[in-house]
């Protein structure tokens, strides 16, 4: 069966990636019609006679510039290793240059297997509005459309009012048809880098929604696809949305991804770009809490891409061990800050520095913040010292000035 479907136009170019080349393959071969009936059509390691139409990229996809009809059809990547070989099968559809106005349209017509699977993915009801709004414009309002769908195809078919329904044989829809039934998507792809469930691989997200038939997409890095890198975990594509998921060992601070988006009728390839980064933190200055009392630590991420995990974990004495929440301490993050909430401080337990933890694929960094547990001030005890120390000094004074001058208590 067919593993992906390419959508070309006539003079337009095209690029058949051959999906998931394993890094100990000795060759890549590409097919044309069935492997086992048809000789190669190129290989990255035999010369066959020079067509300047097509080329190798990366050694392992396929480029067809200055697209013909005649390339329609079925293609095969192989590649060979030593002890086995792995296919990867594309579908290579290519439509004709728009042509003039017809004269004559047949009250009944199939449309192909190839429009419906761009059309897949809708209701039935969609591909029925469509079709007839199409054929009324072209038709007027004097026929009555019908849609009538199987597997391999969609049948429209169309009747007088002032007559019964007949149903002449049916034809292929013509490129008028084809490109009215097109649709191009309207902005521009949209990249994004997440993190795997797992926390431990990147992913990178590429999305090119409202066109039909569904945009052809592949990420790319340092000018190479990264379809056929080692250090590529999985790739899959659905509908208008391409994702990479990437083995974090590769990674580094800053490296640049870029997804190019293709389209049967658009003839600029747009392109989005994700820059991955480290995380960066920042932290409130040194915090103080009385021994009794609760104390709130603050930890934010200033930089990251993807987005960064936050913890927090006690100090170098305890360096892997997290703090849950529960019991005296309680965790709340709110997008890129992270607060630690210690309630009813101990002296000899909670004084020290705590570790902010943030970590993504791309690294991670660490940052203490300290905490000085205090006993509380008696403040009572204090005022009464004061007063008694205050009295104290004025009968010494006292004491002093008659000691040396008795005529004043005379007086």
């Amino acid at each position: 069966g067919t593993d992906e479907v390419v959508f070309g136009q006539v003079g337009g170019s095209i690029l058949l990636l051959c999906r998931n080349v394993s890094k100990e393959a000795t060759e890549v071969v590409w097919f044309q019609g069935d492997p086992h009936s048809f000789p190669p059509l190129f290989s990255s390691r035999v010369s066959f006679p020079p067509d300047i139409r097509f080329s190798l990229v990366d050694n392992s996809s396929l480029s067809i510039t200055e697209l013909r009809v005649q390339d329609e059809g079925n293609y095969t990547c192989r590649e060979v290793l030593n002890k086995t070989d792995h296919e990867h099968r594309v579908q290579l559809l290519v439509a004709s240059k728009s042509s003039s106005q017809l004269s004559f349209l047949p009250p009944a017509f199939y449309i192909s297997k190839f429009i419906w699977h761009w059309w897949k993915n809708n209701s039935p009801e969609s591909l029925w509005l469509l079709n007839r709004h199409v054929w009324k414009e072209q038709l007027g309002e004097s026929k009555d459309c019908a849609l009538f769908s199987s597997y391999d195809s969609v049948s429209l078919s169309c009747a007088m009012r002032t007559r019964a329904v007949g149903f002449l044989s049916p034809t292929v829809v013509s490129d008028h048809m084809l490109s009215l039934l097109i649709d191009p998507p309207q902005a521009t792809p949209k990249c994004w880098a997440e993190t795997s469930s797992s926390g431990l691989m990147l992913q990178l997200f590429c999305s090119w929604p409202g066109g039909y038939p569904h945009p052809t997409l592949h990420w790319r890095e340092e000018g190479q696809d990264l379809e056929n890198s080692s250090w590529v975990i999985s790739s899959t594509s659905s509908s208008d949305t391409h994702v990479e998921t990437l083995n974090s060992s590769h990674l580094s601070h800053r490296k640049v991804f870029k997804c190019v988006g293709s389209h049967v009728v658009k003839q600029d390839q747009p392109a989005c770009t994700v820059e991955i980064k480290r995380p960066s933190l920042e932290s409130d200055p040194p915090q103080t809490c009385f021994v009794g009392d609760n104390v709130t630590l603050t930890c934010r991420v200033t930089e990251s891409t993807p987005a960064a995990r936050l913890s927090w974990l006690r100090d170098i004495t305890q360096p892997e061990v997290e703090i849950q929440p529960g019991g005296r301490f309680l965790i709340a993050q709110e997008g890129n800050v992270s607060r630690l909430t210690i309630q009813n401080c101990s002296q000899g337990t909670d004084g020290g520095c705590y570790i902010c933890k943030a970590q993504n694929p791309v690294g991670l960094r660490e940052l203490f913040v300290c905490l000085t547990v205090k006993q509380p001030v008696n403040i009572v005890g204090v005022v009464g010292a004061v007063v008694v120390l205050s009295i104290l000094a004025v009968l010494t004074v006292t004491g002093v000035v008659l000691y040396y001058n008795p005529l004043l208590c005379l007086r």
